[in-house]
């Protein structure tokens, strides 16, 4: 009888190791300016980089800037429409991007505070993109729709046209802490260097330590990325984060275990805990370059939203999980943030950019960076 007394414990204890609800403590925070929310656009991109930059500049020199997010969408948009056009209509158009592509915009077109371009007309609406790009993309499906007729060379300036209608003219200088710039002095004033942020992934179907052009649709601007092992590209992440830097991340979350209400992203093990996962403890999937590729192949992984690591945190039990700042406002999750697993990040990432120096020095060496 004792012993049947003890099996049942210990079962029980068993069972309530893995029922527990999640208790976290920070591993390490690293220094960023508040969650905010990118509305009703699809701009997570822009979002994102955009505190990653901000992160770094805290880092580079100790000065909390809020930069804007929409003078880097603005720029890009005339981009996106020239790759629509001169590829006929054989592209995507619409309000995504990459991480990339606010380094890109930053090298072309410097960089603004907030306070000098909001990117909308009435500072108390919500952003919304949803009828400009409408617009904008009816415009370029009709400079595309005639066969032998010569394009007008207005239809750039017409693009133009409409951006400044429902965001805003361009800024060419404004005035920040009482001194006069242009985004580009005012790059100048942040200390970024674009050429010093690489791109990483890890995928099996190209070959490893070369770059590579991912094909995913929002890649528009054809962004190399940098492919290491599976093992090597955690490695590098945990390396940045701790000693000091962030990452912008892009990352499937369509998972039902991607959750915003909890601020929890993991991979069960068993299909009967996906239900239960993000409120509470259970085992995780270990996640293999196999698993993580075939999921890539299949499209159940696939890029539909960037975020912001700013650190790691840990459960009760040890585990580890990344604290990525989110861009849907701070009701959302935790406080605007998400902790996600290293099997969740492993499995649905599809890469991280970071400054170069954050990556282990064998990296570099192999990257030839």
């Amino acid at each position: 009888m004792k012993k049947l007394l003890f099996s049942i414990g210990l079962l029980s204890v068993t069972m309530a190791s893995y029922s527990q609800a999640y208790e976290f403590q920070t591993v390490k925070d690293i220094e960023a300016n508040p969650v905010i929310s990118q509305d009703i656009t699809g701009t997570c991109w822009s979002f994102s980089t955009t505190s990653f930059l901000e992160a770094e500049i805290i880092r580079l020199t100790g000065k909390k800037i809020d930069l804007s997010e929409m003078y880097n969408v603005r720029n890009t948009y005339p981009k996106k429409a020239w790759n629509y056009v001169m590829r006929q209509g054989k592209a995507q158009f619409g309000e995504g991007g990459l991480a990339h592509d606010v380094i890109n915009s930053a090298e072309d077109f410097g960089l603004v505070p907030q306070s000098a371009y909001t990117g909308k007309l009435n500072p108390e609406d919500k952003y919304n993109h949803a009828e400009l790009t409408a617009v904008l993309e009816a415009m370029l499906k009709t400079y595309v729709s005639n066969p032998g007729q010569k394009l007008s060379p207005q239809w750039k300036e017409a693009i133009n046209a409409v951006l400044d209608v429902y965001m805003g003219k361009n800024v060419t200088e404004f005035t920040f802490e009482g001194k006069k710039y242009t985004p580009k002095t005012f790059l100048e004033l942040t200390k970024i260097n674009p050429k010093d942020y690489v791109t990483i992934s890890s995928f099996t179907h190209e070959t490893y330590n070369k770059p590579f052009l991912l094909d995913i649709p929002d890649n528009f601007s054809n962004g190399m990325f940098y492919n290491v092992t599976l093992d090597e590209y955690i490695q590098n992440i945990d390396n940045a984060i701790d000693n000091g830097y962030t990452l912008a991340l892009d990352c499937d979350v369509s998972e039902a275990t991607f959750s915003g209400k909890y601020g929890v992203a993991v991979i069960a093990e068993n299909e009967v805990d996906a239900k239960v996962i993000a409120s509470e403890i259970k085992p995780e999937k270990n996640i293999t370059a196999a698993y993580r590729q075939a999921e890539f192949e299949n499209l159940s992984t696939q890029d539909d939203h960037l975020m912001h690591i700013v650190g790691k945190v840990k459960d009760q039990t040890g585990k580890i999980y990344y604290k990525v700042k989110n861009s849907w406002g701070s009701k959302s999750g935790k406080d605007g943030f998400v902790y996600m697993s290293v099997s969740y990040l492993k499995l649905k990432s599809i890469s991280v950019l970071l400054h170069k120096e954050g990556l282990i020095k064998s990296t570099k060496t192999k990257l030839g960076l």
